[in-house]
């Protein structure tokens, strides 16, 4: 190893070091304490420092970060010692501080989103959280439901079971990749709507493109016609800068927390409008807990309760970082490699052009080439790890950065797709 490399991969240790400890990330932030977050966006050496806070891998660039993205080192030591403090105790835990320490991560969760502890639990993930809406509707036959095509599958296959099990009439419509309007978004799903409409379920951000559609406008128009709104917002919550009472006073919302918070996997939340409460019946039952109450929801025998005190340790690393840092980040990183191949007419983005409606996710394909093909020799011959999507009208691979992610590795990408391309 040479001087120069030495004195390289030290400085790198050093770094690494301090920024795996929350003091260390504190100095880091202070420095940009007055640089506006567009500006920061593109400052690659503040990022890189940022990225010695993760334990990302070296075997290949990680760009799937949206099925669940790498904990900060800082959140994982944390959460490594609440497993072992709990473990030390044991029952003890359990019957006296278990139910007080999931509550105040519960507070927490609700300042960020922006609403009361009470209408607001911890889940295991988005799947359990609507699916607990879905299933928990006293629904009739004849009622009708509303989902798009690019909804995830799981929820999808939940509304089939209700039509199977009650004999409701689930209603599929297929969102445009690339709106011209919020008013078209808006009017496609208005025009689904029938005086038989119970609910409607839309995404805050699609999984399979990134696209963000206008949930405020959405619920305004839904709640018009006297029908309820199911937000599913796995990839929405701490990517995107915002607070419930900006998408319209939507009925429910989930999201998972292993996503974009970063909190070790297995951990995610459900919003039940107060109001709402009373009608969803639980998926376990509980006596002890009022029919209005949200806790009837959250009835789910003993779990790993390491992951609910680790939330608040992963709020606390996100908040550190800011939002709007976030957000403007990761929105950057998109752009950053979708501007450089979407005039190429052999590669196809999935994606809408406009900045405000996507943030991180992309969805990119390569004419002659299956979803499945482009995966494996992103993966086999360059070494970057997506993911294929294979949904009509959606083909290609999900590319989701994270805030770890460097412009390098997003240039090893453009290469790569450049090359497949010709």
């Amino acid at each position: 190893m040479s001087t120069v490399s030495k004195r390289q991969f030290l400085k790198s240790l050093a770094r690494t070091a301090a920024l795996s400890t929350w003091a260390g990330l504190d100095e880091t932030l202070a420095k940009v304490a007055n640089v506006p977050s567009a500006t920061l966006a593109r400052k690659e050496d503040f990022w890189v420092d940022i990225r010695a806070a993760y334990p990302v891998t070296k075997d290949f660039i990680q760009l799937e970060n949206g099925y669940y993205s790498l904990a900060a080192q800082p959140v994982m030591d944390s959460y490594l010692k609440h497993i072992q403090r709990i473990n030390s105790v044991s029952s003890y835990y359990m019957r006296t501080r278990q139910f007080d320490d999931k509550r105040e991560s519960q507070t927490q969760l609700a300042r960020l989103l922006g609403c009361s502890p009470d209408e607001l639990i911890i889940t295991r993930n988005t799947t359990e959280s609507l699916d607990t809406v879905i299933g928990g509707l006293t629904w009739k036959a004849g009622d009708e439901a509303i989902m798009a095509q690019q909804d995830y599958g799981a929820m999808q296959d939940m509304f089939k079971l209700q039509a199977r099990r009650h004999g409701i009439v689930n209603r599929t419509l297929s969102l445009p990749n690339h709106p011209k309007s919020d008013e078209e978004l808006v009017s496609l799903y208005e025009k689904a709507i029938t005086p038989k409409t119970r609910l409607l379920m839309v995404c805050h951000m699609v999984n399979i493109t990134g696209q963000i559609l206008p949930i405020r406008q959405i619920t305004e128009m839904v709640h018009k016609h006297g029908v309820e709104v199911l937000v599913d917002g796995a990839h929405a919550f701490a990517q995107l800068n915002f607070k419930l009472a900006d998408l319209g006073d939507c009925d429910y919302y989930a999201s998972s927390l292993h996503k974009w918070l970063g909190t070790p996997l297995g951990a995610g939340m459900l919003y039940v409008r107060k109001d709402k409460v009373a009608g969803i019946w639980p998926m376990f039952a509980d006596s002890s807990v009022p029919d209005n109450d949200i806790r009837k929801l959250n009835h789910t025998g003993t779990h790993p309760v390491a992951t609910d005190l680790a939330i608040q340790d992963a709020i606390k690393f996100h908040e550190r970082i800011g939002i709007e840092r976030k957000e403007a980040r990761l929105r950057y990183l998109q752009r950053y490699w979708t501007d450089q191949v979407r005039h190429n007419p052999k590669i196809i983005l999935n994606t809408p052009e406009a900045p405000a409606r996507s943030c991180a996710i992309a969805n990119v394909g390569i004419a002659g080439k299956t979803p499945a093909e482009l995966a494996k020799v992103l993966l086999d011959k360059y070494r970057i790890f997506t993911v294929a999507i294979d949904s009509p009208p959606v083909q290609g691979v999900r590319v989701t950065p994270h805030v770890y992610t460097t412009t390098a590795e997003l240039d090893a990408f453009v290469k790569a797709l450049n090359e497949l391309a010709i």
